[in-house]
Parts: structure tokens; C-alpha cells; sequence
């Protein structure tokens, strides 16, 4: 059978979600723990791969068992093995073939920032030492949803096949006097889009680049015409989305 786990993770320590041959991964450490569980090998597929340092209020990742056992029970035996840092919210039994990375019809990113200096919020919210303008900011990515073809915003030489991606949503919001959000969902991201997104509005709210120069960094399809990327220490994975009819009754339904 195939289950769904849904987590969340502290993405400091890690070198991003995908196993790396260079550091510790999320990916791996929940690997290491299922197969603990199971004695044997277990594979896990992500819903995507969050870069080094980025974190995730909700994640979602696939695998095979036979018969997983009662899932409340093995959420709880995971948490005893992860470290921390890492934490199953929810294992649920999903159809044979769903899959937790294509079978997702949106994710939804979270990027926080603060004018404040603050020990406490350092570790996740972007410090900035100015006020941008946030209105102009919300008027640059509300052209967004204008345009599928995101090549600007994305890591050059990767393997994916198409750089398409269906904006749904994109705003700053303002926390607090000090704190803002930036909301973004689409179908899929591409990697590192988030935060040359954000590093690309940053640029329009201090003024160094217009609306309609934002509009035409997206239409150069030149990732070296973007801004620099934003810090990813300030970025969450927050929700990812999936048709009802992937998943089977739960004990007790």
C-alpha cells in the first residue's frame, strides 16, 4: 500500500529536503527512520525540495509498506526516532498510484520580513534595513499571474523539462509596525523561485527597479536580469494540495 506522511521541519541544520551527498537531508533522516521501523530499505518522494535552511509548516512525502499498521501509532514511533528538528503530523492511506510530487495541484510558500533587529526572530524572518515600499511591491507581483513561462526566476541548468508555472496567488501582508509576509501559491515552483521572487520585488520596493521593469525582467527569460536571491532562512513550505479522491478511508471512517 502506499501512505502519505505529512511533517514539518526546522530546515536549519539541513541541506534542503532532497538526500545530498554533502550533508544531512530531511529527506534522509525520515528515510533512515521508516526504514528503522519497517527493518528493511524505505523509499520517500517529496511533494518538491526545499533549499538549505528552508523550513516547512507542511510537507508531504510518499512511500510503500505492505501494511503500515495502525497509522496514529507509527506517526507517534517516527516522532520517537526523528530528531527535533523534525516532526510527522499525519500518515494516511492514499490509492496505489498517487504520488505525493505530481499528483500536488498547488503549493504555497510563505516569505517573512522584519525591520527589527531581534535575537529572538532572526532565525526565520529576512532583516531589512529600510522600509520598501510595499504597495508598489504588491503592484509588481500582481503581474504574476500574467505570465507561465518563470526562466528569470529559476536555478540555471536544472533538469526539469518546462519552467511553466500557474501563479494562483501573490501579496505581501503587513504583520505588525515591523512585519511583513509575502504569500505565494502556484501548481509548482521551480527551484530557488521563491526567493528570486522575492529578491526581484525587494529590488522594486527600493526603488532600484519599476513595476513595468519587473514585468520585463519576467518577459527576458534571463535569470541573470532578476535580482539576488533572497536569504532562505526566512522561507516556508506552509500547504500542499491534492484531489479529495486520492486518498482511502482511515480506520474509523
Amino acid at each position: 500500500m502506499r501512505y502519505f506522511i505529512y511533517l514539518s521541519y526546522d530546515g536549519t541544520n539541513y541541506h534542503g529536503w532532497q538526500v545530498q551527498p554533502n550533508g544531512n537531508s530531511v529527506q534522509a533522516e525520515l528515510m533512515k527512520a521508516l526504514s528503522t521501523l519497517m527493518r528493511r530499505p524505505v523509499e520517500v518522494v517529496g511533494a518538491g525540495r526545499t533549499d538549505a535552511g528552508v523550513h516547512a509548516r507542511l510537507m508531504v512525502a510518499h512511500f510503500d509498506a505492505d501494511d503500515a499498521g495502525d497509522l496514529t501509532r507509527l506517526a507517534d514511533k517516527l516522532n520517537r526516532l526523528l530528531p527535533p528538528d523534525i516532526a510527522v503530523n499525519r500518515v494516511r492511506p492514499v490509492r496505489s498510484g498517487a504520488h505525493a510530487r505530481f499528483d500536488a495541484t498547488y503549493r504555497t510558500y510563505k516569505y517573512y520580513v522584519t525591520t527589527e533587529k531581534s535575537p529572538f526572530g532572526r532565525a526565520y524572518k529576512c532583516r531589512l534595513f529600510h522600509t520598501p515600499d510595499f504597495e508598489r511591491m504588491n503592484q509588481a507581483a500582481q503581474t504574476l499571474s500574467d505570465y507561465t513561462d518563470f526562466t528569470s526566476f529559476s536555478k540555471l541548468h536544472t533538469d526539469v523539462k518546462t519552467n511553466n508555472c500557474r501563479i494562483r496567488h501573490a501579496r505581501w501582508e503587513q504583520l505588525s509596525p515591523v512585519e511583513w509576509v509575502f504569500t505565494i501559491s502556484a501548481d509548482r515552483f521551480l527551484r530557488n523561485m521563491v526567493r528570486a521572487v522575492v529578491g526581484t520585488l525587494l529590488e522594486v520596493g527600493r526603488g532600484k527597479l519599476s513595476v513595468d521593469g519587473f514585468r520585463r525582467i519576467i518577459e527576458m527569460k534571463d535569470r541573470c536580469k532578476a535580482g539576488t536571491s533572497a536569504p532562505g532562512h526566512a522561507l516556508f513550505l506552509v500547504d500542499v494540495g491534492y484531489p479529495e479522491d486520492l486518498f482511502l478511508p482511515e480506520d474509523g471512517e
